[in-house]
């Protein structure tokens, strides 16, 4: 069981994540959009909105941080492991409250106004309550064991296991002691990277650099517009 939790649903979610995309931006490039809603809502939107994205980004910054660098980089750069553990418990928790509350406010707007529900699909259902789940573990494991419990050192077990994973020498022996809710919060994100490249998430790999080498948009005025319909005056026309 611990094989097939912890080194073969990774590889398997992985595979998906790598091949989805691929095929998504192969099949269906013009799918490949947020949908963006706020035409039809906008009050709650600039709320939550915020309030989510940028906790979000707290929040994998933090991931990056603690799960790609090793503990031993971060001590020998003079930060001890003390100030490390106060600082991430702090800042994941505020940023996991930030997060979980703008995601509360974009599920209230998308189910409470009309036409944003209307164009809510089944794959952002899924994608919403997978998400959901994902923030609400990651949260609570912090909290129960650092807040609550006597703490838990995860670059330990947890951190070094990911890395294992693409070092293509998955240690399933460390995530299988790992506390309950550390094991969940990992199973829980492999499900959310497995959906990821058929739901809306896949904006997040995706950045508008065509901007800056399109050409210029040209824009005409109304009367320029009507000029070619109208019979001209003789004389010379007014200057602009």
């Amino acid at each position: 069981m611990n094989v097939l939790l912890w080194v073969v649903a990774p590889y398997i979610a992985l595979t998906v994540f790598v091949l989805g995309h691929l095929w998504r931006y192969r099949y269906d490039k013009f799918g490949w959009t947020t949908r963006s809603s706020q035409m039809y809502e906008s009050r709650l939107l600039r709320v939550g909105s915020p309030l989510f994205h940028f906790g979000i980004l707290v929040v994998l910054l933090g991931h990056v941080g603690g799960l790609v660098i090793p503990k031993s980089w971060t001590e020998a750069a003079g930060v001890s492991e003390e100030t490390y553990h106060v600082v991430a418990v702090v800042l994941g928790t505020i940023a996991g409250v930030c997060t979980l509350g703008g995601l509360a406010i974009l599920i209230y707007r998308r189910r409470t106004v009309g036409p944003v529900f209307t164009a809510t699909t089944r794959n952002d259902k899924l994608m919403y309550a997978v998400l959901t789940l994902v923030i609400v573990l990651g949260l609570a494991a912090t909290v129960m064991a650092n807040l609550v419990g006597g703490g838990y050192d995860y670059r330990a077990t947890v951190s070094p296991w990911f890395r294992s994973i693409f070092y293509l020498r998955p240690d399933p022996a460390l995530m299988a002691g790992a506390p309950p809710l550390f094991q969940l919060h990992a199973l829980s994100a492999l499900l959310l990277f497995a959906i990821w490249p058929f739901t809306r998430l896949v904006h997040m790999l995706t950045a508008p650099i065509g901007y800056l080498t399109r050409p210029y948009v040209v824009y005409r005025s109304r009367d320029d517009m009507r000029a070619g319909s109208r019979t001209p005056r003789r004389g010379w026309e007014p200057s602009r």
